[in-house]
């Protein structure tokens, strides 16, 4: 399975200007720029949508470990937040958080933690990223 993004960039690095796509159509040129990414822009940005396909894959490999220790979530909430920062000068995404609220009828605190943790360290997205990543997850029953 392959799956694409595109990106268009006209111009230098803080006047130029951009936008970005998904093959799927979700996303058919959205801006980006500089404001986007350093400032509060209309558009969106890189750590922005690496956040959002951290939260999303997290969030649905959590659901099959879930199903795998027995349990069926009613509703699992993530937040992914990236950190951009700078490292000898260069940008570097540093950290990613994950902030999870799940309601999970009958599941143990045990349990949760650990299909939570499983999920963490073997999504897909957390695997591709050379990032410290954390994760807070709450269990609301």
């Amino acid at each position: 399975m392959k799956r694409s993004g595109s990106a268009v960039w006209s111009g230098g690095l803080k006047d130029g200007k951009g936008n970005i796509s998904t093959d799927s159509g979700a996303m058919d040129n959205v801006q980006y720029g500089f404001n986007t990414r350093f400032e509060q822009g209309p558009g969106t940005n890189p750590e922005e949508l690496i956040g959002a396909a951290h939260a999303g894959c997290f969030t649905m490999a959590l659901s099959g470990k879930l199903a795998e220790a027995g349990m069926t979530a009613k509703e699992l909430r993530t937040t992914a937040t990236v950190t951009l920062d700078k490292v000898d000068g260069d940008y570097t995404i540093t950290e990613v958080h994950l902030n999870l609220v799940a309601h999970i009828p009958g599941a143990s605190q045990e349990a949760f933690e650990a299909a939570a943790l499983k999920a963490k360290e073997g999504c897909p997205v957390s695997k591709l990223l050379n990032a410290h990543i954390t994760l807070d997850a709450r269990l609301e029953n």
